[in-house]
């Protein structure tokens, strides 16, 4: 009762007093919401080594993988993620539109870790939570870096700004007391990419251990005095998964492209950090089917592929777009989006122009509006597809039911092509005005449509399926 009380008074403080007061006050407000968070659960953190993964891209596919492969050395572990949430064994799909939980939420979900006897605990630790203070009242233990694109740019006021406030996680771990589990001390940790010219940055707070991952030579071009480096070798990428070399030993995975043997460096090197044998950390990569929402078959029988992945923003746009362009295809159709409430209006009519350059049809339809007229949003990101030449209502198409807009990309599909789904993932909501939440799942929805196809359209469907 006191801890809602509590959580109940300090949000209820946002209502009560007038906006420029609070918005003064408002760095304190967060903080103080932090630390009263975890001082009501117990400081969970404490009790558990704690692993920040933060970055642009890759953020997700990366927790999933340190779990796996960690849960398969016999520990026992948590995690939180954009895509799902783990306690120990329990596993099931994100359904707040979160990245990272609020200060309450996140300290309750660490709790639940620390009483399932969970070892490890790892958070996807976004910018946004960091600049709102949700990591404060959280030890962190290790941090990782993936990469840093231009994304919330506008939230952030700049990308100078953006990537101070992913620092801000690793100036928090560099300054949290080390702690002891089992009598043992637990070293800080920061784990990078060097092959984003932003690592020097998030490689230069001081912590016992530093590794670096890389897929290039690096000669010279880094120099931290106790840096150690993971080199991935000998890359081969094909349409079924990826294989690559690190110190003599081959990997294999079945995730596509060479972001995800990033992804793969990054878990391997955490994984290392913790003295996990390579043996597990082999089995276990080339075990992981794939990660929900990321890339994502749709198998229905259909003739044709679907591919359903989050790629909210022009640089992932671009990569999943290396992986797809190499996968067997006839015509790529492509349907998209673009979230509102604000976010980056500057990314909308760059993502219609990728679009635009990549797939031989576009349709263009509603996403997370948020506040924010729909229309407006489908407007800018044609606007994007048409100044890249495509021509409305022959090879671009504005449908604003998402449903609607499948269905129809369902429709156009026929032997041979290749329907892609972006924007979404595996998300299981829509946030429409006043942050009213619509379930929605891009998979089940196709799923849906096709089901429908069995019966009407048997000519797009294989038979004795």
């Amino acid at each position: 009762m006191a801890q809602k009380f509590f959580e109940k008074f300090l949000i209820n403080l946002k209502k009560i007093i007038p906006r420029g007061v609070f918005n003064f006050f408002s760095p304190f407000y967060h903080k103080a919401l932090a630390y009263v968070a975890a001082f009501f659960y117990g400081w969970p953190a404490e009790k558990m080594i704690v692993i920040g993964v933060t970055g642009t891209n890759g953020k997700s596919t990366t927790v999933t993988l340190v779990a796996e492969i960690l849960e398969k050395a016999g520990f026992k572990v948590g995690s939180t993620s954009t895509v799902n949430f783990k306690v120990a064994s329990k596993v099931w799909l994100n359904d707040t539109k979160m990245t990272m939980l609020g200060r309450f939420q996140l300290q309750k979900m660490l709790c639940q870790m620390v009483k399932a006897d969970c070892h490890y605990a790892i958070i996807e630790t976004s910018s946004q939570g960091i600049s709102q203070f949700r990591h404060l009242g959280i030890n962190y233990d290790i941090a990782v870096f993936t990469n840093l694109t231009p994304e919330h740019l506008e939230a952030h006021g700049g990308f100078e700004n953006y990537k101070e406030a992913k620092g801000k996680l690793f100036k928090h771990l560099s300054r949290s007391p080390r702690k002891k589990i089992n009598g043992k001390k637990i070293e800080k940790i920061i784990i990078a990419n060097l092959d984003d010219k932003q690592a020097p940055y998030f490689l230069n707070f001081p912590v016992e251990q530093k590794i670096g991952y890389t897929l290039k030579e690096k000669k010279g071009e880094v120099s931290f005095n106790n840096l150690e480096i993971i080199k991935g070798e000998k890359i081969n990428l094909t349409a079924s998964g990826s294989r690559f070399e690190v110190k003599g030993e081959i990997f294999k995975i079945n995730l596509l492209g060479q972001f995800n043997v990033y992804n793969a460096l990054a878990a391997l090197a955490v994984a290392y950090s913790q003295d996990i044998d390579f043996n597990i950390i082999k089995k276990t990569l080339s075990q992981v089917p794939g990660v929900p929402g990321r890339l994502e078959k749709i198998e229905q029988g259909q003739l044709f592929t679907i591919i359903v992945d989050y790629a909210p923003e022009p640089a992932s746009l671009v990569k999943a777009y290396e992986v797809i362009k190499a996968l067997p295809h006839r015509r790529i159709i492509h349907l998209l989006g673009s979230t509102g409430g604000g976010r980056d209006l500057s990314r909308r009519p760059i993502l219609g122009r990728i679009a635009a350059q990549n797939a031989d049809m576009v349709i263009v339809t509603n996403e997370d509006p948020y506040d924010d007229d729909p229309w407006e949003i489908i407007n800018q990101v044609a606007k994007g597809a048409e100044k890249a030449g495509k021509i409305l209502a022959n090879n671009l198409f504005k449908i604003l039911d998402r449903r609607e807009a499948i269905k129809f990309a369902l429709t156009l599909a026929n032997e041979g092509d290749l329907v892609l789904l972006t924007g979404k993932g595996a998300e299981q909501a829509m946030v429409v005005k006043n942050n009213q939440k619509i379930p929605w799942d891009d998979r089940a929805v196709v799923k849906e449509e096709l089901k429908k196809f069995s019966n009407q359209f048997n000519s797009k469907i294989k038979p004795n399926h």
